[in-house]
This record gives C-alpha cells, sequence and structure tokens, in this order.
C-alpha cells in the first residue's frame, strides 16, 4: 500500500489539505497528517482547526512514498522555516521519490532548487519563486516524480492525479464516476 504523509502548519489552506487527504484515502492510499508544530492541532487560515495525526518529530518517513504540502499563505511560510522539512523533501528530492505541493507550496520546492528544469504551477503571483522551473498554466502539472497545482479550487484535480500516479488511470476515472466529478 502506498503512504502518502502530509505537512501540516498553523494557516494553511483546510481545503487544500483536507480534499487531497480524503480523495487518496477513499482511493485506499494510506496517508498521515504531520504537524511540523508542536502539537497535534492546527489552526487553518479559515480558523478551521484540523487535527494531525502525529508530530514531525516523531515520525521517521522511511516508509513515505510521497511528501504533500498544502500551502495557504501563512501555512506556506510556516512549512518553508521548517528546517526538518526542507532537509527532508531535498532527501526525497535526490532520491528521485514523490513530491507534490499546491497553491504557494511549490515556492518552497522552488527556493530549495528542487523544481530546476521541471514544469510546474502554483498560485499566481509566486512564480517567481519557482526558481528555475518552467512555469505552466495548467491546474495540474506533474513533471517526472514532482506534482505541483495552481490552488484551492484545483484541489480535487491534485487528489485525483495523485491517485492516477498511484494506482493508474482506471482508479483515476472510477473516482470521479464516484464523486460526481
Amino acid at each position: 500500500m502506498s503512504k502518502v504523509y502530509t505537512f501540516l502548519a498553523d494557516g494553511l489552506e483546510e481545503i487544500e489539505c483536507l480534499a487531497v487527504v480524503d480523495l487518496l484515502r477513499r482511493a485506499n492510499i494510506e496517508v498521515c497528517m504531520v504537524s511540523i508544530g508542536e502539537d497535534l492541532m492546527i489552526n487553518g487560515s479559515h480558523h478551521i482547526s484540523i487535527k494531525a495525526d502525529a508530530l514531525f518529530k516523531d515520525v521517521s518517513f522511511d516508509d513515505a512514498d510521497l511528501l504533500f504540502l498544502p500551502g495557504g499563505g501563512l501555512g506556506t511560510s510556516n512549512l518553508g522555516k521548517h528546517e526538518g522539512l526542507k532537509k527532508l523533501l531535498l532527501q526525497f528530492a535526490e532520491q528521485g521519490k514523490k513530491l507534490a505541493a499546491i497553491c504557494a507550496a511549490p515556492s518552497i520546492l522552488g527556493e530549495l532548487g528542487i523544481l530546476k528544469g521541471k514544469s510546474a504551477v502554483c498560485f499566481p503571483g509566486f512564480e517567481e519563486k519557482l526558481l528555475g522551473a518552467s512555469i505552466c498554466k495548467d491546474k495540474v502539472v506533474t513533471d517526472g516524480a514532482i506534482t505541483t497545482a495552481k490552488g484551492m479550487g484545483c484541489s480535487i484535480d491534485l487528489g485525483l492525479e495523485l491517485i492516477r500516479i498511484f494506482s493508474g488511470e482506471a482508479a483515476m476515472e472510477n473516482m470521479k464516476k464516484n464523486i460526481q466529478y
């Protein structure tokens, strides 16, 4: 079974996180929501509280198949300040392992140099932080092991793309049918 780690920080965009997590879990892809802080409770950008499954400091990530960064301005800023997470993202990129980010969060990958030579998308206004990337106009882009998406309105598209990556085209089409997409 595939395993995805989703990183939560105060100020995250709730829909970007939860829509993707929901779709992956519906597709029987294991997801662990990880708080980068000292508390399992996260306060989203729209004052919706989300309880993470684990704290960053308590997880090894050895079994991870993909690391996912939800966006949100403050959430992205908080994720980008976490040295342990940045080190983990760089390690995954060097090993060619899968990464995904949405909205402002692709800027973290860009600032780490992970998007150099890759096609990517982000929330409008963050393009200059996608260092070395070729900016696309699509809602969701997968280039090699890296998948990026524009923003909240693309959350379902991102979840479906990750299902396609892990479980194939038929599983993605079945999920579309099941959720009336």
